[in-house]
């Protein structure tokens, strides 16, 4: 079976459960795979464009194939800078970027963190309240956003009946902390 790619957008605003429910219906739609390998059906939805022009991508099934799980990706983009090229963020990627950024500034960074949390409320937020936000080194602002909303979304997913996206958010708290 071929890789169906679909573009598509959701909204982050709701509860938690509106927001992951918005994309469970939308994976509920996929046509079921034959069997393993080239049977398996397999699907790419860009979800996000960073304002560079690179897309956000969601890749299913995901490595584990659990249910609705999917695995984020940026396009053209390395997340491992001294090994194999990795276009799927990790959360410790997220977070070692964030405390450089905290380091480099910490004021910018409380703005970036407020947008941050906004992002893990669940709400949608302009590019408009961020654009003045840069930092001299690491992922911008714009693609750590739109990469955070995913990766809640997917925790929230994945973890449907735990903690889901506050695991990765205590993550991004303690680096205030240090």
């Amino acid at each position: 079976m071929a890789e169906y790619e679909i573009t598509t957008y959701f909204s982050n605003e709701g509860t938690r459960n509106e927001v992951r429910m918005r994309v469970v219906n939308q994976l509920a739609k996929e046509t079921p795979g034959k069997g393993k390998g080239d049977d398996a059906s397999r699907y790419k939805y860009f979800v996000e464009t960073i304002n560079d022009g690179r897309r956000v991508y969601l890749r299913r099934p995901a490595n584990l194939h659990y249910g609705f799980d999917f695995v984020v990706h940026v396009e053209d983009t390395n997340f491992n800078i001294d090994g194999r090229k990795r276009t799927n963020p990790k959360h410790d990627d997220i977070i070692e970027d964030l405390e450089k950024k905290y380091n480099e500034d910490k004021l910018k960074y409380q703005q970036l963190y407020e947008l941050m949390e906004k992002v893990y409320l669940c709400q949608d937020i302009d590019s408009c309240s961020y654009e003045f936000i840069d930092f001299s080194d690491g992922f911008s602002v714009d693609m750590i956003l739109k990469v955070l909303k995913w990766l809640f979304i997917e925790q929230d997913i994945r973890y449907w009946n735990y903690s889901g996206r506050d695991m990765l958010w205590k993550g991004i708290c303690s680096i205030n902390h240090n």
